[in-house]
C-alpha cells in the first residue's frame, strides 16, 4: 500500500510592487583619519574632492623591488583629516534622515581597517556627535511637534505596527509601567549622562523640509550586534541571577509578508526625544564586545546594528485623532551599521578567541564582497547568478537593500600610516567595486485621501472657539470655575431647621431664596439659548463656508484630474519614449559591441597579415641566400669535379702508359733472352709522354757519362708542400720521430698538436700527419693535406685535398725478378742501364713524384699518393 505523500505548502507569492526603471548607484564616500604621530610615514595623499592617491612606503618598494606604482580611486566625496563631524553628516547622513521622515528605507554603514575610524565616525565623542546621534537629533527636530503619545503606535512583533486609541495607550503605558521586567525610559527632564549630553552643539541642530504635518509619528529604536555570525539584542534585560547567569540567547532571522528580513524577537524601545534615544544606544553600546589588540586599543569584535523605525499614520478628517487603519500606517527605517575591522593575524597576534573572532570578521566581509562582485556582475553581464546573501547574517539582514528596498551609502574609513598600506589598498579595490552597484530607487508612497491642512484647521477651530467662549465667560477649559462663580453668586440659602410648628419665618425666607435662584437660573437660561443660537449661526456660517470650498474643492479636483490626465498621457509618451530610447541604446549597444569584434578581426587579421608578410620576406631572403650559397656550392664542386675528372683522366692515360712501357720491356726482355747470341743490347723504348707538350724524359740503351760516373743516390724528398703559403702543420702528440731519409719538411709553417681556429685563421694550407702501421710491419706516414678557406658564419673550415703516403724499405734485398743481363756479359754502359731500370733499384732511389709527371716510371715511388673516391 502507497501512502499519500504530504503536499508541500506553497510559498506565499511576492507582494508586486511598482517597477521601478530608476536606478541610482550605492553612494560611497572616503574618510581619511589623520596620523597618530606627525611624523610617521603617509601612504594617501588627497588630490581633489572625490580622488585620493595611495603611494607604496619606501619599505615595501625595497622588499618587492619596486613594483607598487601609485594608484587613484575615486569616490562620490572625499573627505580629509580637517574634516569635521557635521560637514560629513550634511553629505553623507542627512539626506537618509530625511528619506525616513518621507517613509523611505535608508541603509548607511562604515567600512575599513581596524583602528581607521569607523566608530569615530558613527558615535563621535563629546562635542564631535557622529552620525548616529545627529541623525536622531534630526528626527525629533523635524516631527516634535507631530509626535503620538507613547503606546498609541506598538509593534505586533512580525516586523508590523498597529495602532491603539488613546485610552488603550494609557492602560499600555500603566501595564507597562506596572511590569517590573520591563525597564522604565527615562524622561528628557530627568539629569542625562554627561557622556552623551554634549553630542552636539545646539548651534548645530538641522531639521527636515516639508514634514507631513497630517500625520502623527512614533520613533522606535533597536540594537543589535553580529558576533561570530550570531546575532545578539544588545537591549534585552536579561534576568539577574548571581549564582549561576544565563549567557544572552542568539536571535533568528526571519521574514515577514512583505519578504522583509527582521529579527525576530529583538527588543524595539519606542523613545520621545533625542537624549533618551541615545541613552537607549549608550546602554547596549556598553554591551558590546570589544578587546585590546596590537593595532586597536579599543578594537571592536562584531558588527553593530542600530535601527531606527519611524512609524507614520495619517489623521482622521477632523485632523483631531489616528486613523484607526493598520493599513494606512507607514514604516520606515534606518540602519546604521558599524562593521567591525578587517584585520591580519600576523600583524595583531591574535590567539584563542581573538583568532576566531578575526577569523568570522574576514569571512562576514569576505561574504559581503562576495554579494557586491555578484551583483555588479548580474547588472553588468546580465547573468542571473544566485547572491550568496544566507552565507553570512550582515548581508542575509540587508538583502532588501540591495533588492531595491532603500538606499544604500557606504562610508569608507581608511588609516594614512604607512603599515596599512596593503589592507587599504583591498578596501579600495573593494570600494571602487561597490560604486559599480545599481539599486533600484524607492517608490513614492501613496498619498492619504483626506484633505490637506486637517492639523492646522482643526488647531484654527480650536483657537477661535476658545477666543469667542473666552468673550462670552472664559475659555472652554475654564468652564468649571465660570460654574463656581455663578453657584458663588446665587443666594445662599439659609437655615432649613423648623424649631416651632408656628414659625412664619424659616419657611417665606426659604420661598424668597429660591424665586432668586429660579430668576438667576432663566437669566442663565436665556443666556444659554442666545449662545446656543449664536453658536447655531456661526456653525451653519461655517458650514456654508465649507460648502464652498468643497464646491471649490471639487472643482479643483475635477481640474486635478484632467492635470492627472495629461500626465498620465505625458508619462505614456515618456514611457514610450524610455522604451524607444532603451531599444535604441540596446541597438547602440548590440552595434558597438559588433564594431568592437570587427576592429578586434580587423586588427588581428592585419597582425597575422604582417606577421606573414615578415615571415614571406625572412623565407625570400633565405631562398636569396641559400640560392647564393647554393650557386657556390655547385660551383665549387663543378670545379672540384672538373679537377678530379682531370686528375683520374691524366693518372688513368699515365697507367695505361705504364703498363703499355711495361709489356714493352717484357716483350725486349724475352726477345733479348730469346736471342743471346746478339753481342748489343738493343736501345730501350722511350716511355710515351702523358702529354704531348710536355718534354719527355730521354733514356737510351746506350751507355751514359751520367750514370756511369756514379749511381743516383736517394735525395731527400722534397714535400708538395714547399710553397709560398702558409701551412698549418698539424703534428698529434703520439707520433713516433723516425729517423728516416726522407723527411717531410714545411718551411713557412705553424705546428700545432690540436687545430685551432686562431691557428687556421693565418693559414692558407693545412697538413694533418698521420703514422699506421704497415702489413709489413713498417711504419707507414701519411700526409694529409687540405685548404682553409673562410665560412660564410665567419669561422673557417679545411676542404682535404690529397694524401701522401711515405714508406721505407731496404735497398739491398734480394730481387725477385731475373734482371734482363742475366747469364751474359755485359758493358759498363749496359750494365748501368739495366741497373737504373731494373724494379729494386728503381725502389731503392724512391723518389715520389705526383701523377702526370714528365719522368718515367723508374722514378715513381712505389707508394703512389691514394686518392679518396669523392
Amino acid at each position: 500500500m502507497i501512502r499519500p505523500t504530504k503536499g508541500k505548502t506553497p510559498r506565499r507569492p511576492a507582494p508586486k510592487k511598482p517597477p521601478s526603471n530608476q536606478k541610482d548607484p550605492v553612494g560611497v564616500y572616503c574618510r581619511v583619519r589623520p596620523l597618530g604621530v606627525e611624523d610617521e610615514e603617509c601612504c594617501i595623499e588627497v588630490i581633489s574632492n572625490t580622488t585620493i592617491q595611495l603611494h607604496a612606503p619606501d619599505g615595501l618598494k625595497a622588499n618587492r623591488n619596486g613594483e607598487f606604482k601609485e594608484t587613484q580611486y575615486s569616490f562620490k566625496k572625499v573627505f580629509g583629516i580637517s574634516t569635521s563631524q557635521m560637514e560629513l553628516f550634511e553629505d553623507v547622513a542627512k539626506p537618509l534622515v530625511d528619506d525616513l521622515i518621507h517613509s523611505k528605507n535608508g541603509l548607511l554603514f562604515t567600512y575599513g581597517v581596524t583602528g581607521s575610524g569607523k566608530t569615530f565616525t558613527m558615535t563621535g565623542s563629546p562635542g564631535q556627535g557622529g552620525l548616529l546621534p545627529r541623525s536622531l537629533d534630526m528626527i525629533f527636530n523635524s516631527i516634535g511637534p507631530y509626535q503620538a503619545k507613547r503606546f498609541v503606535f506598538k509593534t505586533d512583533d512580525k516586523n508590523g505596527m498597529e495602532v491603539q486609541t488613546q485610552v488603550d495607550a494609557l492602560l499600555e503605558r500603566q501595564r507597562r509601567e506596572n511590569q517590573s521586567s520591563v525597564p522604565k525610559t527615562p524622561s528628557s527632564k530627568q539629569r542625562l549622562d554627561p557622556e552623551f549630553a554634549d553630542m552636539i552643539n545646539p548651534e548645530e541642530a538641522c531639521k527636515a523640509e516639508g514634514v507631513d504635518e497630517d500625520s502623527s509619528y512614533s520613533v522606535f529604536v533597536s540594537y543589535i550586534e553580529i558576533y561570530n555570525n550570531y546575532i545578539y539584542d544588545l537591549l534585552e534585560e536579561a534576568p539577574f541571577e548571581p549564582i549561576r547567569p544565563k549567557p544572552p540567547q542568539s536571535k533568528i532571522l526571519r521574514e515577514d509578508q512583505n519578504h522583509n528580513m527582521y529579527v525576530a524577537g529583538c527588543t524595539e524601545v519606542e523613545v520621545k526625544s533625542t537624549e533618551e534615544a541615545f541613552e537607549v544606544f549608550w546602554r547596549g553600546q556598553k554591551k558590546r564586545r570589544i578587546a585590546n589588540t596590537q593595532l586597536n586599543r579599543e578594537s571592536s569584535r562584531s558588527h553593530s546594528v542600530f535601527i531606527i523605525k519611524l512609524a507614520q499614520a495619517p489623521l482622521d478628517a477632523d485632523g483631531d485623532n489616528i486613523l484607526q487603519d493598520k493599513s494606512q500606517v507607514n514604516v520606515s527605517q534606518l540602519c546604521l551599521v558599524d562593521l567591525a575591522g578587517s584585520e591580519r593575524t600576523s600583524r595583531t597576534r591574535a590567539e584563542g578567541s581573538r583568532l576566531r573572532e578575526a577569523g568570522n570578521i574576514n569571512q562576514s566581509l569576505m561574504t559581503l564582497r562576495t554579494c557586491i562582485e555578484v551583483l555588479r556582475e548580474n547588472q553588468m553581464c546580465g547573468t542571473n547568478k544566485m547572491v550568496p546573501y544566507r552565507d553570512s547574517k550582515v548581508t542575509h539582514l540587508f538583502k532588501n537593500y540591495f533588492d531595491g528596498e532603500g538606499k544604500v551609502r557606504m562610508v569608507v574609513c581608511v588609516n594614512p600610516k604607512a603599515d596599512d598600506y596593503e589592507e587599504t589598498m583591498l578596501v579600495m579595490r573593494f570600494a571602487e567595486m561597490t560604486q559599480e552597484v545599481e539599486v533600484a530607487r524607492p517608490v513614492d508612497r501613496p498619498i492619504c485621501g483626506f484633505a490637506a491642512g486637517r492639523r492646522q484647521k482643526n488647531q484654527a477651530f480650536k483657537d477661535e472657539l476658545s477666543r469667542r467662549l473666552e468673550e462670552r465667560g472664559g475659555p472652554v477649559d475654564g468652564a468649571p470655575s465660570v460654574m463656581n462663580e455663578l453657584l458663588q453668586s446665587f443666594p445662599p440659602l439659609p437655615a432649613c431647621e423648623l424649631l416651632d410648628p408656628h414659625d412664619d419665618v424659616t419657611l417665606p425666607r426659604i420661598i424668597q431664596v429660591l424665586e432668586q435662584r429660579h430668576r438667576i437660573r432663566d437669566r442663565m437660561t436665556e443666556e444659554y439659548h442666545k449662545a446656543a443660537k449664536m453658536m447655531k449661526s456661526m456653525l451653519q456660517e461655517l458650514d456654508s463656508n465649507l460648502v464652498t470650498k468643497e464646491n471649490f474643492i471639487h472643482d479643483q479636483r475635477g481640474k486635478l484630474g484632467e492635470k492627472d490626465k495629461i500626465i498620465q498621457n505625458q508619462k505614456a509618451e515618456m514611457e514610450r519614449l524610455e522604451k524607444k530610447a532603451k531599444m535604441l541604446e540596446y541597438k547602440i549597444d548590440i552595434l558597438q559591441k559588433t564594431t568592437n569584434i570587427y576592429e578586434e578581426d580587423k586588427r588581428s587579421l592585419q597582425q597575422e597579415l604582417e606577421s606573414r608578410e615578415q615571415k614571406f620576406l625572412r623565407e625570400l631572403s633565405e631562398k636569396k641566400r641559400m640560392e647564393a650559397r647554393m650557386q657556390g656550392m655547385v660551383s665549387d664542386t663543378k670545379q672540384k669535379w672538373e679537377k678530379e675528372c682531370e686528375r683520374r683522366v691524366n693518372a688513368k692515360q699515365l697507367e695505361m702508359q705504364n703498363k703499355l712501357w711495361v709489356k714493352d720491356e717484357k716483350l725486349k726482355q724475352l726477345k733479348a733472352i730469346v736471342t743471346e747470341s746478339k753481342s748489343e743490347r738493343p736501345e730501350a723504348p722511350q716511355r710515351p709522354s702523358r702529354e704531348k707538350d710536355r718534354l719527355p724524359a730521354k733514356r737510351s740503351a746506350s751507355p751514359s757519362p751520367v750514370p756511369t760516373a756514379a749511381p743516383v743516390r736517394p735525395l731527400h724528398r722534397r714535400s708538395h708542400s714547399a710553397g709560398g703559403e702558409r701551412w698549418v702543420d698539424h703534428k698529434p702528440s703520439s707520433n713516433v720521430e723516425l729517423d728516416t731519409v726522407m723527411q717531410p719538411t714545411l718551411h713557412n709553417a705553424i705546428t700545432v698538436s690540436t687545430p685551432s681556429e686562431k691557428a687556421l685563421s693565418k693559414c692558407d694550407k693545412y697538413v694533418l700527419t698521420h703514422q699506421e702501421v704497415a702489413s709489413d710491419g713498417e711504419i707507414q706516414t701519411k700526409l694529409i693535406k687540405g685548404e682553409v678557406f673562410k665560412t660564410r658564419g665567419g669561422g673557417q673550415a679545411v676542404q682535404f685535398t690529397d694524401i701522401e703516403t711515405l714508406k721505407q724499405e731496404l735497398p739491398s734485398g734480394p730481387s725477385r725478378k731475373r734482371r734482363s743481363s742475366e747469364g751474359k756479359p755485359a758493358q759498363e754502359n749496359e750494365h748501368a742501364e739495366g741497373d737504373w731500370t731494373d724494379v729494386e733499384t728503381r725502389c731503392s732511389v724512391a723518389l715520389e713524384m705526383r701523377a702526370g709527371s714528365n719522368m718515367g716510371p723508374g722514378y715513381q715511388h712505389h707508394g703512389y699518393p691514394k686518392r679518396r673516391k669523392p
